[in-house]
């Protein structure tokens, strides 16, 4: 799943590529993904682009119009991407109700005046991506209660004592809650995590005033350096060069970077962490609940 660094860096690509040129059109080919319906798709055509930003994991295309900005919002999910295009297809685009495609599937389509544009994609059997229009961003209820960005100056070292003194949780839990910090997922909470040497099943409360500015620092240092290498790269290649980037998370049975140590994994119903012993929870192996179950 595209996490801040990769929003932020598909945003930016947008933003230099589509601001200022028209919409002259735009196609809804996966009808699930739509998720309003006034203003409709269509009131983005004629109208040009002002902007593109991120909030969360959200991106968010400014189109103006002399009726006021309509924007398009889009939430890529798990297998959601964009692709660009210099010269994007003319071809009609058909509407479909649904569809088992594990290869990426179109779900919408921007056409702009100069004939560029990019597609929405989605891969995988489950369908989570979502694409809003709306004429303010605070409609959508995900964006609205988003919580404090990492990059953002109000995400101080007393603003994460706060949250995480607020409720008694795991800390991997607390970096992934989008109402509590916004952008950070599966992926890099476990970097956060072990570049802060923390259990990831750690309880929020028991943290040092110490502790909590390790954190705060390895969430920042992690996010911050993430952006960076992510910055300038074309839509193609951020996936994988999010994969070369991770430390732990995706690296199952390799030697830990910093400590040389077996990279482990907990695996639950849809998703795992990874992480090292050695380094993270002073050579405890945590339970791993998937393998529990088969040996009982």
């Amino acid at each position: 799943m595209p996490e801040l660094p990769e929003v932020q860096a598909l945003a930016t690509f947008l933003d230099e590529r589509t601001s200022g040129r028209r919409i002259a059109a735009a196609d809804v080919a996966a009808i699930a993904a739509l998720k309003t319906f006034d203003p409709p798709v269509t009131a983005l055509v004629g109208r040009e682009v002002a902007g593109v930003a991120r909030h969360g994991k959200w991106v968010d295309l400014t189109a103006a119009g002399d009726d006021g900005a309509v924007h398009l919002l889009f939430h890529l999910s798990r297998g959601g991407w964009v692709r660009w295009s210099d010269q994007a297809p003319t071809t009609p685009v058909r509407p479909r109700m649904g569809g088992s495609s594990r290869g990426p599937a179109l779900a919408l389509r921007v056409r702009l005046d100069d004939g560029a544009g990019f597609d929405l994609t989605e891969a995988g059997t489950r369908k989570r991506l979502a694409v809003y229009v709306v004429r303010d961003p605070q409609e959508v209820e995900q964006v609205a209660t988003l919580g404090v960005d990492p990059l953002s100056p109000e995400f101080t070292v007393d603003a994460l004592a706060a949250l995480m003194q607020d409720k008694n949780q795991q800390v991997k839990g607390l970096l992934r809650d989008q109402r509590a910090i916004a952008g950070i997922g599966n992926a890099y909470s476990d970097e956060i995590l072990h570049v802060a040497r923390t259990s990831p099943f750690k309880l929020t409360r028991s943290f040092t005033a110490a502790e909590v500015a390790a954190l705060h620092e390895a969430v920042v240092t992690t996010v911050r350096d993430a952006v960076a290498a992510s910055s300038g790269k074309p839509a193609k290649e951020l996936k994988d060069a999010k994969r070369a980037g991770m430390r732990v998370h995706g690296r199952t049975g390799e030697a830990c970077p910093v400590c040389g140590d077996v990279v482990r994994e907990v695996s639950f119903a849809d998703r795992s962490l990874q992480y090292c012993a050695t380094c993270q929870t002073g050579g405890q192996v945590l339970a791993d609940r998937r393998m529990s179950k088969l040996l009982k």
